[in-house]
């Protein structure tokens, strides 16, 4: 089953702390709070995650596409570039789509942009921390 979480709004009330990053990717310890919601959902099977995104989408975006270097042990071969990984880490079975749906989008439009990237009829929609 696919898992959307609504996470383009403003995040207004944590404006001190969303100038420069989108309310879920705020650290709680040394991840963001995204990825906290994302475990709990992992930890009862599902893995397959859809995040319609807004707000400063570059931030999701860079923290996927980098997370298996920035959270394995490594060794990298300057010659070729070949990428060697010493370790796997749990989220190895995730599959995250970041979606654009736009910065002013409601909720119900947020939905609707993600309609084709669904397989399911059946939705397990979060609205994040309203």
């Amino acid at each position: 089953m696919q898992v959307v979480i609504l996470c383009g709004g403003l995040g207004m009330r944590l404006r001190e702390l969303t100038e420069t990053k989108p309310k879920p990717m705020v650290p709680i310890g040394e991840h963001p709070i995204i990825w906290h919601i994302m475990k709990i959902y992992s930890y009862y099977g599902h893995n397959d995650f859809i995040l319609c995104l807004g707000y400063k989408k570059e931030n999701f975006i860079d923290y996927f596409m980098n997370y298996r270097n920035r959270n394995s042990d490594i060794t990298l071969s300057l010659r070729d570039n070949n990428v060697h990984y010493h370790s796997n880490h749990l989220e190895q079975d995730w599959k995250v789509t970041l979606a654009d749906t736009g910065l002013t989008t409601e909720t119900g439009g947020r939905v609707k942009r993600i309609e084709k990237m669904t397989t399911s009829s059946l939705l397990m929609e979060m609205e994040f921390l309203m």
